[in-house]
Parts: C-alpha cells; sequence; structure tokens
C-alpha cells in the first residue's frame, strides 16, 4: 500500500482509508473463500493447487487487491446493466451472476461450482468478463487467454449445460483498464471434454497430496512440480528465497535461484 498526503493531517487519513480498503478486502466472502473455484482448476502449477487443496496458511499474504476490488465493481456493474436490459426485453434471455455446479459429489472436496457471469441464450453462449491492465490485455489479444482462463471458460460451460442450458460457445471478454474503452473477444465452441480432462488432473493432484501427506512430511511438497515458466508474482504461497516449502514457496526462475543460493549458504 502507498499512502500520502499534501501534509500530516492527510497523509494520517490516507493511510486509514488505505488500512480500511485492506482489511474490507481482507474480510471479503472472495478473500474468505476456501474451495478450489473453477477460476483455479486450470492454474498451470501444481503446488499452488496442493497448496490449495491442503488449505494450507498463505505465506503471500501481502499482496495488493486493489485490481481485483476494481473488478469486483465492475461486474457489480455490468451485471446490473444486463439485468436492467433483461427487464426490457421481457425476461429470459440473459443469465445473470449466476450459480451453476460444474460437479456435483458426495465428496465435499471433490465438488465444483461458481458463479457464472452471463449467458446469453440467443447465441447459446457463456460469457466470463475480465478487467486487465493494457499490458495483459494486449497479451491475451495477442497470444489468446492462456490455458488458466480457457479451462474455465469451459468449465462454466459445463456448470450451464449441467443447469439445462444449450452451450454452442465459451466467450471471455477482456476489457482494458484504461482511459479509453479497449474490448477484446476471446471465443470457441465449448468442448466439454476440455472441462473434464482439467477434473481429471485437479483429481489426480489431489489424490496426490492424500498419498504423500506433505503435512507429515514437509520435504513431499517438492514432489508437486511447478512450470518452467511459472507466474509466481500473485500466488498465495510465494515466499522468496524459502528453503522450505512448507512455509512458503521460492517461486521459480530467479526467485528459485535465490533460494538456491541460500541452500548453499545454508
Amino acid at each position: 500500500m502507498i499512502a500520502t498526503g499534501n501534509d500530516e493531517y492527510s497523509e494520517k487519513l490516507a493511510q486509514g482509508i488505505g488500512r480500511f480498503i485492506l482489511d474490507a478486502d481482507a474480510n471479503s466472502p472472495r478473500s474468505q473463500q476456501k474451495a478450489i473455484g473453477p477460476s483455479e482448476v486450470g492454474e498451470p502449477c501444481e503446488r499452488q493447487l496442493a497448496y490449495k487443496i491442503h488449505d494450507w496458511p498463505e505465506s503471500n499474504t501481502a499482496r495488493d487487491p486493489i485490481a481485483a476490488i476494481i473488478g469486483t465493481g465492475f461486474h457489480l456493474w455490468i451485471g446490473e446493466r444486463f439485468e436492467a436490459r433483461n427487464t426490457q426485453l421481457g425476461g429470459g434471455r440473459y443469465k445473470v451472476e449466476d450459480r451453476v455446479t460444474v460437479r456435483d459429489s458426495p465428496v465435499e472436496s471433490a465438488r465444483l461450482a461458481g458463479s457464472a457471469d452471463l449467458y446469453d441464450r440467443l447465441i447459446a453462449a457463456n460469457l466470463d468478463w475480465k478487467l486487465v491492465g493494457t499490458s495483459s490485455h494486449d497479451k491475451y489479444r495477442r497470444q489468446g487467454p492462456g490455458e488458466k482462463y480457457r479451462i474455465q471458460a469451459h468449465l462454466y460451460g459445463l456448470g450451464q449445460e449441467n443447469a439445462g442450458e444449450h452451450v454452442e460457445r465459451v466467450v471471455i471478454v477482456f476489457i482494458a483498464r484504461y482511459h479509453e474503452l479497449k474490448v477484446h473477444v476471446w471465443s470457441e465452441p465449448y468442448d466439454r471434454t476440455v472441462a473434464e480432462t482439467a477434473l481429471a488432473r485437479l483429481d489426480r493432484i489431489r489424490a496426490q497430496v492424500m498419498t504423500l501427506d506433505p503435512e507429515t512430511n514437509p520435504a513431499r511438497w517438492a514432489d508437486f512440480p511447478i512450470p518452467e515458466k511459472p507466474n509466481c508474482r500473485f500466488c498465495p504461497y510465494l515466499k522468496p528465497g524459502s528453503t522450505d516449502l512448507s512455509q512458503g514457496c521460492p517461486g521459480g526462475g530467479s526467485a528459485n535461484a535465490g533460494a538456491s543460493l541460500q541452500a548453499l549458504i545454508a
């Protein structure tokens, strides 16, 4: 958090407002969520998923929440606008922020559900909103959404199918946080097997967590691989320089190199 003011009074007020925002976010339902949701299933890092499955204490607790807060505000705003549009049309075309079950199971940890941003019955498509920075917007426009977002899209497609809807396409709408409107749409035909393959991978990792029992055998955290080019910056379990995976993951690339250096010094 960066909080400044033009005098001592203003600076203290800025710090108080900043702390209020951080505390409010930390106690929000989104931040309190423990179970894995559709947005996390496609995470490329198996170690991060293993930590999450085990409900392991987070080590990277200083993450700045402002981008997520702005995204939440946008979701609320556009949801209200589509609800109003539904009323104008006489209702029935749009399902807005509808809770869908991707997979039901008698085993609580195997259940998967989430809130789908928008389903449009006229075009038989599920839409997911992504409010992103301009550099990320350009990256997704050039390179596509990546497997994590792609898998999330098909999981929500499966959720809509389970709810009795006919799903032809899954859509991700990237909107840049910028001073002018920049919208990029990625879509492809809905493919149930993409969702089922991702769920099977999650089940494999869950079974591995149970078998290896890293809580009792901390060295076994190393058996959960991280990608060759991981995106560690926003990982809740990142702990740069860590040599004890039960306390946090050093990450990959330069962060991992730092951990190796620490090991040599020790």
